[in-house]
């Protein structure tokens, strides 16, 4: 099982960036699948989160700006990230919780990153 993220790159304050992660190999099934983000120095935290039911949840310093979705098809999720701030610089991993066979549990399993620079 991979994800792969793409999407990042160099944006200016106010500005809009819109990140996918695909999920590939041998995957039955993926529940919930979600975004995180490390700034330099910084500890990993959660950025969205979103269910296979629907449901989300925002950090409180991205809600009304991010937006995140999916596309259970394709096995995608995005995070449409709109008026960046340079604190929003960081890397951002995508997350999934996938189920590779019918009968085992669910893991976490996480993508390589993609870095969002942000400039003042």
């Amino acid at each position: 099982v991979q994800l792969q993220a793409s999407g990042g790159g160099l944006v200016q304050y106010g500005g809009s960036l819109r990140l996918s992660c695909a999920a590939s190999g041998r995957i039955f099934s993926i529940s919930a699948m979600g975004w995180y983000r490390q700034a330099p120095g910084k500890q990993r935290e959660l950025v969205a989160t979103l269910t296979s039911g629907g449901s989300t949840n925002y950090a409180d310093s991205v809600k009304g700006r991010f937006t995140i979705s999916r596309d259970n098809a394709n096995k995608m999720v995005y995070l449409q990230m709109n008026s960046l701030k340079p604190e929003d610089t960081a890397v951002y991993y995508c997350n999934a919780d996938i189920q590779v066979l019918g009968f085992s549990p669910f893991s976490a399993y996480w993508g390589r990153g993609t870095l969002v620079t942000v400039s003042s």
